[in-house]
Parts: structure tokens; sequence; C-alpha cells
């Protein structure tokens, strides 16, 4: 994620009367719909589903929105919420932006796929797979030094996971080549 603390200006004068009525924490069945969708998304990569709400109500909103405003349309925690922008802002997946005339941070969604997809694949996967790695290393070597019935079997397994990883690390390649990032 870049150092540069706001990434763009907007101007309350600006932002639509919906955003200002007290309504507008109410959300649309359409908005509902692009929430649930994340959510859905998220879940499938192990991650909360506030997570999920969080991103699809910031991909789905034409205008930044506080931290508050995302607490009282999602009637979720202020500690969730915290988290998982925090969680997001790690990934590159939102970005704070400055609103003249109001103190509170707000925040936006990046909605470009090659944005997204490198943030997880820095932020989540690389260190999974470093991890991974190590851990392999270490069972190979438990594996040379076991003497037990079970060692061709042991040895196998680990094989196996091996080359799980490294199908997973080609894949990661090919994955960000079609992004257009190189490794």
């Amino acid at each position: 994620m870049s150092s540069s603390p706001q990434a763009s200006i907007h101007d309350p004068e600006r932002l639509s009367q919906e955003s200002m009525d007290s309504n507008s924490d109410k959300l649309k069945p359409i908005q509902r719909e692009v929430i649930a969708l994340f959510v859905n998304g998220v879940r499938v990569l192990g991650l909360p589903k506030s997570v999920g709400e969080i991103y699809g109500l910031l991909f789905i909103s034409p205008e930044p929105l506080a931290l508050d405003v995302i607490v009282s349309r999602l009637e979720i925690s202020k500690g969730s919420v915290s988290q998982g922008l925090r969680f997001l802002r790690n990934l590159g997946a939102v970005k704070p932006v400055y609103v003249s005339g109001d103190r509170r941070d707000h925040f936006t969604a990046v909605a470009e796929l090659k944005k997204l997809a490198n943030g997880f694949i820095r932020g989540e996967l690389n260190p999974n797979l470093e991890s991974a790695t190590i851990r392999l290393d270490e069972l190979k070597s438990m594996a040379r030094n076991d003497d037990s019935p079970n060692s061709d079997f042991f040895k196998e397994r680990i094989r196996r996971i091996g080359n799980w990883r490294r199908r997973g690390g080609m894949l990661l390649k090919i994955v960000n080549r079609f992004l257009g990032r190189t490794t």
C-alpha cells in the first residue's frame, strides 16, 4: 500500500442529497445484493463476513463513507468495522479519501481487479506460501529421520504436499502474469 494518506478530495457540497438525508442509512435492495455477493466471495477465501460487508458497501456507494456511517448502515460493531477497514487497507482494497469540511476519515473501495488481486496475493497468499515452504522443509527432515513402520507412507504424503506447494507456486506465477505483474 502506498504511504500517501489521502488518495483524492471530495467536496461535501457535491455529495448527493441522499447521502446527507437521515434515511440514507437504509440500504437499497441493489446495495444489499452487492454486499451479499462480496460476503459470499470472502467466505470462499476464508475471510470474515464483515470484511465482505464493508467492501461491498464501499464498492456500491457512490460517495466515500465514514466509519460511523458504515457501522450504522451495516449494523455491525464499530470494532468489526475498524478491524475490517484496517485489513482492507492493508490489502489495498480500500483507500482513505479526504472530504473537505469533515474531520472524520472517509473510505472508498478500490475497484480495479488487478490491484485487489495483487494486494491479496502480496498480503495473504505469499506469506502463507512462504510459511508452508519452511514447514515442508521441516517435514521432509522429519520424514528422513523417521524409522517407524509408517515411514514410507509419511514420505509419500509429504512428497505429495511438496507437489501441491510447487503447483500452487506455479499457479501464482500464472496469475501474476495474467494480472501484468512479474515475479
